[in-house]
């Protein structure tokens, strides 16, 4: 970028640089982990600059830079000056599509080997009911050349699944949740029942029973007791809900109308802006109805959380609560995905939008410093990552660090929405059934989940020659087609680890040279 000698050039530096196109900020989230090193500068194609009507020193500014952008509302860049041929952006998307569909893999043998050693409680097969929630929407070659350009960019980023620009691989996407049923899962149902219906819930057997997942019937109650936020006694029970969800309405009503503050409007911008990229291609989470809910659940936590605020990633956190617990009250025979909520009475909606609230807000508590001021929670925990696979995989970080990838650069987000964005959204619901049964399931064993996860894909990765091939798979990693199976092997692997390296706190401390 060319220096600004004018005098007009200084002023506007001295007046005006928070308006700098292109300027660097602190913007913490998902798609942006804070910056640990300068990245390399890489040329930039010239392209013509719209004429903006401002001052003189800003245009005297802008007509001596030719690689400035402008900073919208979007975090991705949506080309609209120069033409593209669709042919080129259809064969660029087409290329990434078959570079990850060829290389899938199946399960792991090493994962595999253990199932066979875990007790077979551990891993049960849980086979659900809950109503499918897949997405449908595909790529269309109608769409515009910019359209299709960003969308690229999206999941080249991390942002959307590659099955997500693939049509075939939306049409054979797994179920996001299983809907067969089976006598076995009856027996534990009924195991799950009596737990939950005596008078004081033995919370440890409860979790024991519930590590190998929960069926969709008792899950919702279930979450709610591992949880904390529904007491063991049975007594207090009623009582507790219909208090906490009455207060949680009292802070809706006390501080939803200032949003629209000068202290506020700009929490309450950004989830706003959030909220729609939620599952994009879900219909129940682009209704209307469903967007105001989740807007009033996220503005009411960052108002009473100003330590932390609101943070990119925390809206995809509220998501799986969401889920469960709306299941609860539609019909078994309705889909999710498609389920008008407005059909759902107001008063069940009221709970559906409470227990969410408080729910998440327990979950966070535990992990508040992964969205306190440069999220030190999360970089921790990336460091502990990279220890512990320098122990489990030499070979494979050897290779990562060969080709100069950081762990933050791909890591951060799987902490961050702890791995919400890797994984279809059942097995997320899965995933977080064994989190729940976990002690401290979502601030210290999602590590070695997230440890087991990247040892899976190790094969795949040792092939992968460059930089550029190495990321591309790291943020979209092929799970689209995964079960309730892969998962079970996941977190039996987590398990195993955790038992390996728990008592061996070294792997967790930083290099002590």
């Amino acid at each position: 970028m060319q220096s600004v000698d004018s005098h007009n050039g200084k002023n506007f530096w001295r007046k005006n640089s928070k308006s700098v196109p292109g300027s660097m900020r602190a913007v913490y989230g998902a798609m942006h982990p804070p910056i640990t090193r300068s990245p390399k500068s890489s040329p930039r194609k010239e392209s013509s600059q719209k004429k903006v009507e401002s001052n003189d020193s800003f245009q005297d500014y802008q007509e001596s830079v030719n690689d400035a952008w402008d900073c919208g509302d979007d975090e991705f860049c949506v080309i609209s000056d120069v033409k593209i041929s669709n042919r080129m952006v259809q064969s660029a998307a087409l290329s990434v599509i078959n570079s990850h569909r060829s290389g899938q893999l199946g399960t792991n043998s090493a994962l595999a080997e253990l199932h066979n050693q875990m007790p077979a409680a551990a891993l049960e097969p849980v086979e659900t009911d809950m109503p499918e929630v897949i997405p449908h929407a595909t790529v269309n070659n109608s769409h515009s050349s910019s359209a299709v350009l960003s969308c690229t960019t999206a999941a080249i980023e991390g942002a959307l699944p590659l099955s997500r620009l693939d049509p075939s691989a939306a049409t054979h996407r797994t179920p996001a949740i299983n809907t067969s049923g089976s006598k076995r899962d009856a027996v534990r149902q009924e195991k799950f029942l009596e737990l939950i219906s005596n008078n004081n819930t033995n919370l440890p057997e409860l979790r024991k029973l519930s590590w190998s997942g929960i069926p969709p019937s008792v899950r919702a109650v279930t979450w709610r007791l591992l949880n904390g936020y529904l007491p063991a006694n049975a007594e207090r029970r009623e009582d507790t809900l219909k208090r906490k969800r009455e207060e949680y309405w009292s802070f809706v009503n006390q501080y939803y109308e200032t949003r629209h503050e000068d202290i506020y409007q700009d929490t309450f911008r950004q989830i706003h802006i959030d909220i729609p990229r939620m599952s994009p291609l879900v219909p129940l989470f682009q209704q209307t109805i469903v967007q105001e809910m989740f807007e009033r659940i996220l503005y009411i936590w960052a108002i009473r959380h100003p330590a932390s605020g609101y943070v990119q990633g925390i809206n995809d956190l509220v998501t799986p609560f969401f889920i469960v617990f709306l299941h609860e009250v539609v019909p078994k025979e309705e889909s999710l995905d498609t389920y008008d909520v407005e059909q759902v009475s107001e008063e069940d909606r009221a709970v559906v939008e409470a227990d969410s609230f408080w729910c998440m807000s327990k979950l966070l508590d535990g992990i508040q410093d992964n969205y306190t001021f440069a999220q030190p929670g999360i970089q921790n925990k990336v460091q502990q990552l990279r220890e512990l696979m320098k122990r489990i995989d030499f070979s494979l970080h050897c290779h990562l660090e060969r080709h100069e990838i950081d762990y933050l650069q791909f890591s951060f987000r799987w902490f961050n929405n702890l791995l919400m964005r890797e994984l279809p959204l059942g097995c997320t619901v899965r995933l977080w059934d064994t989190l729940h049964a976990e002690p401290d399931g979502f601030s210290h064993f999602v590590l070695y989940v997230c440890a087991a996860f990247l040892k899976h894909f190790s094969q795949h990765l040792m092939a992968q020659r460059d930089f550029q091939g190495l990321m591309l798979l790291l943020q979209n990693l092929p799970t689209s087609n995964w079960s309730d199976s892969e998962i079970s092997l996941l977190v039996a692997e987590a398990f195993r680890l955790k038992y390996v390296f728990a008592d061996a706190p070294n792997h967790l401390q930083a290099n002590k040279k």
